[in-house]
């Protein structure tokens, strides 16, 4: 069964940083696109960064272009996204998700497999 896992959330100072990972299990993240969201209660989940397969593409949405960066390690089927100078206003629940297709897209409505989320908190 084809599942997704993130980790790496926490409480975190404003200003730290957080490396979060997406670990696939019951399939290979070799031919899937993988994208990062986050959500915050009462609103809409919003797409982050995405990385296509073999990492040649990567997008990032304007929230946190300029201090993340999405890296995959194919070898352990996992992905990963620092993210650096974070805020009160990046805390949220952070997903791991692989759309349909093999391309980039920020639409939620594209993607298929969803992990269960990881709680960020910034704060001090």
């Amino acid at each position: 069964q084809l599942q997704l896992a993130e980790s790496g959330g926490g409480l975190v100072q404003p200003g730290g940083s957080l490396r979060l990972t997406c670990a696939a299990s019951g399939f290979t993240l070799d031919y899937y696109t993988i994208g990062w969201f986050r959500q915050v209660p009462g609103k809409e989940r919003e797409g982050l960064s995405c990385a296509t397969s073999n990492g040649g593409i990567t997008m990032y949405s304007d929230s946190v272009e300029g201090r993340a960066i999405i890296s995959r390690d194919n070898a352990k089927n996992r992905v990963y996204l620092q993210i650096d100078s974070l805020e009160p206003e990046d805390t949220a629940v952070y997903y791991c998700a692989a759309p349909y297709q093999t391309d980039c897209t920020f639409d939620p409505a594209e993607y298929k497999y969803w992990g269960q989320g990881t709680q960020v908190t910034v704060s001090s």
